[in-house]
């Protein structure tokens, strides 16, 4: 009998009869409980099903794991689909991925409603009971053509995939099967937890000029306890929902008619974003930075040069034409995808919103002669750029259209690139700390060396690739290597930060470029009097201040620390007597610049109080014939903690000393 030897993670290498499967193996280490839903086979995820003929290292994938929660809400997304069919016989599945909390899958179907979800759940539990095996089946172009001959949208795949010379297979679960590489959980059982939990539009492959399909999201855990502890924090992240608090607490608001995406900053936001701009330009003016501001559009060949245009053409705006060239174009006949066409072949010139600022202070560095003197330069801009995001992937301020970047780019000589990354990195690690943002990590993205979206020369991708690692190496915090996660023009260090309820927010980054400084010919003069082509460095510590502060809101829950609150003490008087002694009390704190909203209304202190703590402000004094008789106050902190009789200056100074120290 033929023999396989497989070795284990540990080390251990087992002899075993040729043909056992993967599942085996993995039980055999680990017992029968290993939880593991798919295997690493020589470094390659495969089936538990998979049978071995021949030597080879096997490791468990399980739920435990980004890839065996990958794998579970793939195989769910399957079974939803499965459950579909059955319920609606005429609905086309169309593809179905999991997703950072889930999954989904879009559906060529009637449209179907919220209240449609309970029975395709019902029926989703009924297919993981019957515990049909998930099994892998290969087959031919002609055999592949004739299982999806009803469904267009699955052919479309299948020429995609063939046509890059990919293949496929099908997964079948009982009488039902789809296309798939895989893998998949090894029996639908697996699946019992599962809960479907909306249903919207989407269009297919995202082209709004395609058809309108049905998208059923879902979640789905490993065990009943995992998912009731999911269920709990979509719960309260519903509560913390930053569209549902930002209008709560009038922080922010978006109109039609302005535009989808495209935010408007109320008094009381502008508040919680000038503080945060107040609060970085301290530190970058203590670490040497000087201030630009650069316009809102530039000339298309700018980001020609750049490559931003065409490489990114599909997120931007629609190029602007001269109006002299457009009536003279329109009265050719000429269409709009000619123009499109036209432009993008350089054969017209138009402006382009800008999707970046980096073209912008590239060209403020190359506006005059520079010497290694004059390096680092390191040129800050709060910039405000634009992206043509899909109407269905917009999400109040966290994925918008317009968004301004605490941006800044360091031209820099090849042997300061590592202190000048640590200086960034030191700033990302300020504004977390203050924050109380401390649980996070830190994701290196890598060129994937199979792409050819990446340019510029592979020995300074490799030095560029290598200072991050530096860096990441240097923080102290998990730091993982992501290949095919950079820039096309760079590699990059993203912070990855995890909120109060554990969801996982991408914010600051920092990115080190080779490319850009090529791609523009940009020069200094060394000490050695040659020219020489300095290294650019990209960062941005809070990203976009419109997603920072959406993660803000529901990281906090509308309760902003003191520094930051829109309205930090609201008065409130019991009676019209009291009326002026806030008023003495609101002047003497605004003179020390805090900000203050005084409530002297006639309405009941009761009501009063139920109003003002749904605003959220850092302290809320109630004033009455005690405290004006002992100049005192009485007030609920952020610990909600009624505090009777504090001397009023007591009261000020700690106040405003936990003001300045950010606490």
């Amino acid at each position: 009998m033929a023999m396989v030897h497989v070795t284990l993670p540990d080390g251990t290498v087992n002899e075993y009869a040729a043909g056992i499967t993967a599942g085996e193996v993995v039980t055999d280490a680990l017992g029968r409980k290993h939880g593991c839903v798919a295997a690493y086979v020589d470094g390659v995820e495969c089936d538990l099903s998979t049978m071995l003929h021949k030597d080879c290292s096997v490791t468990g994938i399980s739920t435990s794991s980004p890839e065996g929660m990958y794998i579970l809400r793939h195989s769910a997304a399957h079974l939803l689909a499965q459950a579909v069919n059955e319920l609606y016989p005429d609905a086309k599945p169309t593809i179905g991925p999991p997703i950072d909390r889930g999954f989904y899958y879009d559906f060529a179907m009637e449209p179907i409603s919220e209240s449609d979800l309970k029975p395709i759940q019902k029926k989703m539990h009924e297919i993981a009971r019957r515990n049909h095996s998930v099994e892998r089946v290969e087959l031919g172009e002609a055999d592949l053509r004739d299982h999806f001959e009803h469904n267009p949208y699955k052919l479309e795949i299948i020429d995609d995939k063939l046509e890059a010379g990919e293949g496929s297979t099908i997964y079948r679960q009982g009488d039902w099967y789809d296309l798939c590489l895989g893998p998949h959980v090894p029996r639908t059982a697996t699946l019992m937890h599962v809960r479907l939990t909306s249903v919207s539009t989407a269009y297919w492959r995202g082209d709004q000029d395609r058809e309108q399909l049905v998208r059923i999201y879902g979640l789905v855990e490993p065990t009943k306890e995992a998912l009731k502890a999911t269920l709990a924090r979509l719960e309260e992240a519903k509560k913390r929902d930053h569209r549902k608090l930002g209008k709560e607490l009038r922080l922010f608001h978006v109109d039609e008619e302005v535009g989808q995406g495209l935010i408007l900053w109320t008094p009381r936001g502008a508040v919680i974003r000038q503080e945060l701009q107040d609060f970085i330009s301290h530190h970058l003016r203590r670490q040497g930075y000087s201030q630009v501001f650069t316009p809102n559009i530039g000339k298309l060949d700018l980001y020609r040069t750049s490559g931003h245009f065409p490489y990114y053409q599909d997120s931007q705006y629609p190029p602007l034409v001269e109006r002299d060239l457009m009536k003279r174009l329109s009265d050719e006949g000429c269409t709009c995808g000619e123009l499109s066409n036209m432009m993008s072949a350089g054969d017209i010139e138009g402006y382009l919103l800008k999707p970046m600022n980096c073209p912008h202070h590239v060209k403020i560095y190359a506006s005059q002669a520079r010497s290694y003197r004059d390096l680092p330069l390191r040129l800050a801009e709060f910039g405000t750029v634009y992206r043509w995001e899909q109407s269905g992937e917009i999400s109040g301020m966290t994925r918008v259209r317009g968004f301004t970047q605490d941006d800044a780019h360091l031209f820099v000589t090849e042997d300061q690139i590592a202190q000048e990354v640590l200086g960034c990195i030191e700033l990302v690690q300020i504004i977390f700390g203050t924050l109380g943002m401390e649980d996070y990590r830190v994701r290196v993205g890598l060129r994937d060396p199979d792409s050819t979206k990446y340019v510029g020369d592979p020995a300074r991708w490799d030095k560029a690739e290598q200072a991050c690692r530096d860096a990441a190496e240097s923080l102290g915090v998990a730091w993982t290597e992501e290949p095919g996660e950079a820039a096309f023009y760079g590699p990059k260090i993203d912070f990855v930060v995890k909120d109060v309820i554990g969801r996982e927010w991408q914010l600051g980054t920092v990115q080190v470029d080779y490319n850009l400084p090529e791609r523009f010919d940009l020069t200094y003069k060394g000490s050695d009097g040659e020219m020489h082509r300095p290294v650019m460095i990209h960062r941005a510590p809070f990203g976009s201040m419109e997603r920072f502060v959406g993660v803000l809101i529901e990281h906090f829950a509308g309760m902003f620390p003191t520094w930051l609150s829109p309205t930090q003490v609201h008065m409130l008087t019991i009676s019209e007597k009291h009326a002026a002694y806030a008023a003495e009390l609101a002047a003497d704190l605004r003179e020390a610049g805090v900000r203050v909203l005084v409530d002297d209304s006639d309405d009941t202190i009761g009501k009063k109080l139920r109003t003002h703590r749904k605003m959220r402000p850092a302290y809320l004094l109630i004033l009455g014939e005690s405290e004006v008789e002992g100049r005192n106050v009485t007030y609920l902190g952020p610990d909600r903690e009624e505090h009777k009789g504090v001397p009023f200056d007591d009261f000020r100074n700690a106040l405003l000393k936990e003001i300045s120290e950010r606490r």
